[in-house]
């Protein structure tokens, strides 16, 4: 498995709308909202391809996250899997990259199906849990156990920020270093 960087890594936020995130029970949603609006700084700074997929009805997409991608619009679909959306799926295969860090509600639904797709199409899949919510402790863990054994690995936003950090005297690594502390409450 390879490690996610800022030359092979995208995003993928998976309906962290309004009306869903609500049916989060495992993770609250200011913490929730925390990590993926820190993903999303994240992908801002580094320039990583980023995707919002989102389902009607469920609302507007988390200003969190929005806030931090300007004129990135959300990709609607019908479908649970984000991967069901060929206009997405040729975006991520343009952008080149090959390790995705997912994150969205709710864990057990589009979170489990996108990654088993995106394992079956031949991508590295990385889901940042603290950025993620499901409907019940029990049921997330089986889709972090399901996600494990097709071959994908739980990870956070702190991990991957930390991962991507590099060097903390330069601007860009200073940065990520305060969005790393932002997460970890400092």
């Amino acid at each position: 498995m390879i490690i996610p960087t800022r030359d092979n890594a995208a995003i993928l936020f998976l309906d962290l709308q309004a009306e869903i995130v609500t049916n989060s029970r495992t993770r609250g949603i200011p913490e929730l909202a925390r990590a993926a609006a820190a993903l999303a700084r994240l992908a801002s700074l580094h320039r990583l391809p980023a995707f919002l997929s989102a389902v009607p009805p469920g609302g507007p997409f988390l200003a969190e996250v929005t806030s931090e991608l300007p004129g990135y619009e959300p990709r609607m679909r019908t479908e649970t899997s984000a991967f069901a959306d060929h206009g997405l799926v040729a975006a991520l295969q343009a952008s080149g990259r090959k390790a995705l860090i997912l994150a969205g509600v709710a864990s057990e639904i589009v979170v489990q199906r996108t990654a088993l797709d995106a394992l079956a199409a031949g991508y590295e899949v990385f889901v940042a849990v603290d950025a993620c919510g499901g409907v019940d402790p029990r049921t997330e863990d089986a889709a972090w156990r399901r996600i494990a054994a097709a071959g994908g690995a739980t990870t956070s936003a702190i991990t991957f920020a930390a991962e991507l950090a590099g060097d903390f005297t330069t601007e860009t690594g200073g940065a990520t270093l305060g969005i790393l502390y932002s997460l970890l409450g400092a």
